[in-house]
């Protein structure tokens, strides 16, 4: 007969409960190594598609030709002349581009506790264009590779600086006041780009008008070495960060009894922040609403942690740059349509949608 606690307990079995905490997060994981799947499929894809095709043998033959392995699949000088200097760049600089602004996104959501807060929104992208410009209308991009992306970075920090100065208001972040001041920096920084061209002579002026329009075209594996590195030493700080993130949802006086420095913590994330999106927008040109659009997709579907969510921002924003790209180079071929384009056309009806439905929420629509 089988024992029981108490009277009228039902039997005592060694089965063991399944804990519904490692199940969720075995599911995030899971979905995080799909998108991971998919982003290769769309890679191979963007690699094989362009003025003339390359079929995936002869890329798989380039590769292993290039790291010295035995070539199994026959292939020209002409298809290896294209991947390696037009197409493999313009993906990785593509993917890495998505990456670092979808994380941007996430993490700047997560600081400022603002589901409409993204680098393109609240300016940071309109201080880095900012940044940039200058370098080139003032000859620091000429004078080193790292001019450009170096002025981009201040000119992302100081937009940050004053967007966060005047939205912070007694510990807290007041929404409207972000969006707000997103808006001023954004319209200040289109005043200051519109004079820069003005002072620009002719060969400058066609550089700016065709960066402002973002766009991977031009990538090279000199882009990608000083650009890429940028944006991997911005990614480390908010990674760390993403378990003080997670407490700073509570509210601030919550993680701090937790032990969450959390004004250490914000400006260790705007820092980062600034710094890759001042990397993203020297080496692409403005790429706006990927940091908007991808984290609000991810959370979706894999949730609010932050700790699978950046991750998943990342490996989205990369899905969507690489698409992005892909359509703005193949839809009206042999015509190429700038990337930002692409990604604003796509973004700008879901950040209308995004106000529509805070709106809802709130009871000012029917």
């Amino acid at each position: 007969m089988p024992s029981t606690d108490q009277v009228g307990a039902g039997p005592v079995t060694d089965r063991p409960v399944p804990n519904p905490y490692t199940r969720e997060a075995s599911r995030r994981w899971l979905i995080l190594l799909l998108l991971s799947a998919l982003l290769v499929g769309l890679a191979t894809l963007s690699l094989t598609q362009g003025a003339f095709d390359i079929s995936v043998e002869a890329i798989i033959g380039i590769l292993a030709d290039r790291l010295g392995l035995d070539a199994t699949f026959a292939f020209t000088s002409r298809e290896a002349s294209v991947l390696l200097t037009i197409r493999l760049p313009r993906l990785l600089l593509a993917a890495a581009v998505g990456a670092s602004l979808g994380a941007c996104g996430g993490i700047t959501q997560a600081v400022f506790r603002n589901p409409l807060a993204s680098p393109s929104v609240i300016g940071i992208s309109g201080g880095a264009a900012v940044g940039a410009a200058s370098s080139l209308v003032l000859g620091f991009a000429a004078m080193s590779r790292l001019g450009m992306p170096l002025s981009a970075f201040v000119g992302a920090l100081a937009a940050t600086t004053v967007v966060y100065g005047f939205a912070r208001r007694r510990g807290r972040t007041e929404v409207t006041t972000l969006l707000l001041a997103g808006i001023a920096i954004n319209a200040i920084a289109g005043a200051l780009l519109n004079l820069l061209q003005a002072l620009s002579n002719e060969a400058q002026l066609q550089s700016i008008v065709f960066w402002l329009m973002g766009s991977v075209s031009g990538a090279t594996w000199g882009t990608l070495t000083f650009a890429v590195p940028l944006m991997a030493v911005s990614m480390i700080p908010l990674m760390i960060n993403v378990r003080s993130l997670n407490l700073m949802i509570l509210g601030e006086a919550e993680a701090r009894n937790l032990g969450v420095e959390t004004e250490c913590v914000r400006i260790v994330c705007i820092f980062g922040v600034a710094l890759a999106t001042g990397a993203s927008v020297a080496a692409a040109g403005v790429v706006p609403f990927v940091g908007l659009v991808v984290p609000h997709i991810m959370r979706a579907i894999i949730g609010p942690d932050n700790r699978t969510l950046i991750p998943g921002s990342m490996i989205g924003g990369a899905i969507l740059v690489t698409v992005a790209d892909l359509l703005g180079r193949t839809i009206v071929a042999p015509t190429q349509l700038p990337l930002g384009f692409v990604t604003a056309l796509i973004g700008g009806p879901f950040f209308l949608y995004l106000v529509w439905r805070m709106q809802r929420q709130q009871g000012s629509l029917p």
